[in-house]
């Protein structure tokens, strides 16, 4: 498979989810998505939800740092004190999934209007080392599809879970 091929399913698949999270998420009321945790003790629906919003916007800082500098050194963000500093749990499901939809349809935009050249700009992950811009596009897509699991495990788990009286 090449390079060309790669990115446009990564695309793809970032169009995809938020889709996909869209309709999973539709009729999942503000309670459910900020009562029920992954695992029992991990984040809520909503929190996940908030994480992939917020994470989306430093992929996105991440890509235009890499467009406009040279290798640059891309900044570690940590997941679990934004979630607290941020209260995610406190957020408005509705208003955080239409922020993602709107981030979203910025990054695919962006990503399609790249130039093959700058499509391998590079810049130094924090976690994962030398990192180009098909990578970042690569890591959005995978970061989606992961959370989109969380979610619906979540959800699951809350349809398996004994009824409290």
């Amino acid at each position: 498979m090449d390079t060309q091929m790669i990115r446009r399913i990564a695309l793809n698949v970032m169009g995809k989810t938020v889709k996909t999270i869209d309709n999973i998420l539709a009729d999942v009321s503000q309670q459910t998505a900020t009562t029920y945790r992954d695992g029992g003790d991990g984040w809520t629906v909503l929190e996940t939800l908030c994480h992939v919003r917020d994470f989306d916007a430093f992929f996105y800082g991440r890509a235009v740092m890499m467009l406009e500098q040279l290798t640059p050194h891309l900044p570690a963000y940590d997941h679990d004190a934004l979630a607290i500093e941020r209260r995610y749990n406190e957020q408005n499901l509705k208003v955080v999934l239409e922020d993602l939809k709107a981030s979203r349809e910025r990054f695919i935009t962006f990503f399609e209007g790249l130039s093959d050249e700058e499509w391998e700009r590079d810049g130094i992950h924090p976690e994962r080392g030398y990192f180009t811009m098909t990578d970042a596009a690569m890591q959005v897509a995978t970061h989606d599809i992961s959370h989109t699991e969380q979610i619906t495990k979540i959800l699951r788990e809350k349809l398996t879970a004994p009824a409290t009286v």
